[in-house]
Order: C-alpha cells, then structure tokens, then sequence
C-alpha cells in the first residue's frame, strides 16, 4: 500500500504492519538521512474518508522511541517530500504508535503511518521545520533580496517638503520604487524565470 524513499537507497515498498491501520519502515543508519518520501504504490486506495498521517520515530538518549508527526499522505495526495534532518533533536509528540511493540535497534529511525479519518487528519499539527519548501532557493533568494533592497531604500525617504534642493543628486519617487517592487514580485510569482526571456 505505500512505499518510502532515501536517496541513495532502494525504495521500500515492504511496510511492517504493527496493527490494522498501521505500517512502519524501518530506517537503518537514520543520522545521515535529511529527506523521506512517503508514497502510495497506486495498488490499494485509501477507503473512502480516509487517509495516512506519517510519522517519524528515532531513539532518544535512552533508547526510547520519540515520535514527531511529518504530515500526511491521501488519495488526492499520494506522496509527500519530508525533511527529517533538523527533526532528531526536538520533542516528541501525540502519536498513535505508543502502545506497540515494535522491535528496533539503536541506530535505526522509522517511518509510521497511520491510517485516519481525513477529518482527524485536517486537525493535527506537524512539526514545523519538517515540511520541504516547495519554493526553489533562487526564488527565495530573489524575494529576499527584493525585500533588502525595497527597505533599505524606503529608510532614505523624505517628504517633499523636507527634501534640500542639490543639483548633482537625483530623486527617484517612493511610489516608483514601490511600483517595480509589486511588478517584479507578481512576474516573479507567475514564472520565476522570466528574467531569462
């Protein structure tokens, strides 16, 4: 019914099923692993009004298992990127996996997931930083940069009134600058590369 997939490792289509509406994978050598992709295999659907909240689970100091919820998979939503890598020093949350005895070891993570009510799953809450962004890094580094240079030049603005007459300086508008920003911004947001036509 689902699959999981680490760079640089073969896909796991294999899920340990620890009850009913719940599978795990097993994660060997989790520490060098930064992104999870959970997927549905297309084989078996969810049943209607149902889908798969997935979790991530690795061994605290004590062996422990702690179990931090990622997100979610579901017929309309069949896969999801996950980025484990900032997750192994936070704290744990509300899971569904407490009372199985699911066999590990101490160097290995896993994935769970647990079949729900798609109404249920609307109301969890994953952890924040585990999300992939689905916005490209020159995408964000232009928003940001647009963001730096629109501040920094509103902080020189004056009134008209307060301005001193200097002949070998030239003004431009507030307005104006504030207008390329919004223009550059809206082509930006509909195909950021159009810088390259």
């Amino acid at each position: 019914m689902f699959g999981c997939l680490v760079a640089g490792r073969l896909v796991q289509t294999a899920a340990q099923q620890v009850a009913e509406d719940k599978f795990v994978f097993d994660l060997p050598d989790y520490e060098s692993i930064n992104h999870v992709v959970v997927f549905m295999l297309g084989t078996i659907p969810f049943p209607e009004g149902m889908g798969g909240s997935v979790y991530f689970s690795y061994p605290d100091s004590n062996g422990m298992p702690v179990w931090q919820l990622l997100g979610f998979v579901t017929n309309g939503k069949p896969s999801a990127i996950f980025k484990i890598s900032g997750l192994k020093s936070g704290e744990g949350s509300q899971h569904p996996f407490g009372a199985m005895n699911i066999v590990r070891t101490p160097s290995v993570a896993q994935i769970g997931i647990s079949v729900e009510l798609l109404d249920s799953l609307a109301q969890q809450t994953p952890v924040g930083n585990a999300a992939v962004s689905s916005v490209d890094s020159f995408t964000q580094f232009t928003q940001k940069m647009l963001d730096n240079f629109y501040n920094f030049a509103s902080s020189f603005a004056v009134s008209q009134a307060q301005m001193t007459p200097s002949p070998s300086e030239m003004f431009i508008p507030a307005n104006v600058v504030l207008k390329w920003y919004e223009n550059f911004q809206r082509r930006l947001a509909q195909n950021p590369l159009f810088w390259k036509t």
